[in-house]
C-alpha cells in the first residue's frame, strides 16, 4: 500500500510537476490552498504534506500550525516549500513544526531523498520503539500534541495493565474518546492497533520489573497482565528476540 502525500500549491503547473515525480512511489493529493487541504484530511488518511508558503485564503504557515496542533493530524511530517528565501521565513516554519524546508526552484531529486529520510526516519523510529525494551512510548511522538496524547495513553494503560482484559474499547473509555478516533490515531502514529500497543507496553512494563529483580517471571506476567506464564514467555521472546530468563541474564 503506498504511501499517501498531499500536495498543496496554488499553482497548477507546480502541483502537475510535482504529482508526475511522485506519482510512481506515492499516492498524490492535491489541495490548492490551506483551507482545501484540511477538508482534505478530515476524509482521507495522510502520511505526509508538501505545502507552498504563500497562497490564498490559508497559507502555508497557517496550515502547518493547524496540522501539528490538531490531535487528529499531529503525526503528520510537513515540509514547506518557498520562494521566501529568508531566514526568518525559515525560523517560522520550523518554530511551527515544520519537518522540512526547500527553497524554490527545487530540484525534484531533492525533494524525493527528503520525502524518503522523513518517512524512513519515522519508520527506524516506531521498529526502535516496538523492539527496545527500553524505548518509551513518547519516543514517538512528533509533535506536541503526540506528545501528550502519548503521555495521557501511557498514564491510562499503567494504571490499568493489570486488567486482563484491557482493550481497545476499555482505552476509548478511559481516553474519553471514540473508539474509531482512537484506533485511527495510534495506528498513524505507530502501525500498530491499540491491541498491539497495549501488549507492547505490558512487555516494556514487564522488561522494567525484572530489572528490578524483586520478582519472579511469573508475578511479573500476572503484574501486567497475563493470565498464562507460557503465553507471557513467549510473547517477551516474540517482541523482543530473547526468553524473560535471557533478558534477566544480560542485566
Amino acid at each position: 500500500m503506498k504511501t499517501t502525500v498531499l500536495l498543496v500549491d496554488d499553482h497548477d503547473q507546480i502541483l502537475e510537476f510535482i504529482q508526475n515525480d511522485l506519482a510512481d512511489e506515492y499516492t498524490v493529493l492535491i489541495a490548492r490552498n490551506g483551507q482545501e487541504a484540511l477538508d482534505i484530511m478530515d476524509k482521507e488518511s495522510v502520511q505526509l504534506v508538501i505545502s507552498d508558503v504563500m497562497m490564498p485564503v490559508m497559507d502555508g504557515f497557517e496550515l502547518c500550525k493547524r496540522i501539528k496542533s490538531d490531535f487528529k493530524n499531529s503525526h503528520v511530517a510537513v515540509i514547506l516549500l518557498t520562494a521566501k528565501n529568508t531566514l526568518q521565513s525559515k525560523i517560522e516554519g520550523l518554530e511551527l513544526g515544520a519537518d522540512a524546508y526547500i527553497d524554490k526552484p527545487f530540484s525534484p531529486k531533492h525533494l524525493r531523498v527528503q520525502i524518503a529520510n522523513l518517512l524512513t526516519n519515522k519508520n527506524k523510529i516506531k521498529t526502535y520503539f516496538a523492539q527496545s525494551p527500553m524505548a518509551m512510548m513518547k519516543s514517538l511522538a512528533y509533535s506536541k500534541a503526540d506528545e501528550k496524547f502519548l503521555d495521557d495513553l501511557q498514564s491510562v494503560i499503567s494504571t490499568h495493565m493489570s486488567e486482563i482484559d484491557l482493550d481497545v474499547e476499555h482505552l476509548a473509555q478511559h481516553m474519553n474518546m471514540s473508539r474509531p478516533t482512537l484506533y485511527r490515531k495510534i495506528k498513524d502514529i505507530s502501525d500498530l492497533t491499540p491491541n498491539e500497543l497495549v501488549n507492547i507496553a505490558r512487555l516494556k512494563k514487564a522488561a522494567d520489573l525484572l530489572a528490578e529483580g524483586s520478582h519472579r517471571i511469573n508475578e511479573i506476567a500476572e503484574m501486567v497482565g497475563y493470565a498464562s506464564s507460557l503465553h507471557f514467555n513467549r510473547n517477551f521472546q516474540k517482541q523482543f528476540g530473547m526468553s524473560p530468563s535471557e533478558y534477566l541474564k544480560q542485566r
